[in-house]
């Protein structure tokens, strides 16, 4: 599953202004909302009860919310490159600055953890992260995205 499957260029946010966790998930819910043509609340009540669970920033500045919802034709992606880190409550409690937002069909089982799982591989790829915290132009921090990471030892 490649990542550029999940999210086009429209969805990346290169340069977006949040002040606090709250406020982040309300504008990548906004956005979602414009590109799923879902209900702004329905995504930011979703995303936000799955934040009630246990944060998803995963440490490294980067958290990745998801959640599953009613109405979502397939798994897509909103990407986020933050102009000032925010605090996301992360497992490293360090601020988050890149947020990959996740949005699944409610029966996407196996889809969505596979997602998820590539997200994750590809944000934790140091040359890839670096890159995409050196530009503000969505086309790139897109085509970053899309790549494949160097394989990192366990």
């Amino acid at each position: 599953m490649d990542l550029s499957d999940l999210i086009e260029v429209s969805a990346v946010m290169p340069a977006l202004k949040a002040n606090s966790k709250k406020q982040l998930l309300q504008l990548l819910s906004e956005k979602a909302a414009a590109v799923t043509g879902l209900p702004e609340r329905e995504v930011f009540d979703t995303i936000l009860q799955r934040e009630r669970l246990g944060s998803t920033g995963v440490g490294n500045g980067i958290a990745i919310p998801h959640g599953k919802l009613p109405g979502v034709s397939a798994i897509t992606g909103i990407f986020a490159r933050l102009e000032s880190p925010v605090d996301f409550e992360s497992l490293d409690d360090q601020p988050v600055d890149l947020v990959f937002l996740l949005l699944a069909p409610e029966g996407a089982g196996a889809d969505h953890l596979k997602a998820l799982s590539r997200i994750a591989r590809v944000l934790r790829d140091p040359d890839i992260v670096a890159k995409i915290r050196g530009t503000t132009d969505a086309a790139a921090i897109h085509t970053f995205l899309s790549q494949t990471p160097a394989t990192t030892p366990v």
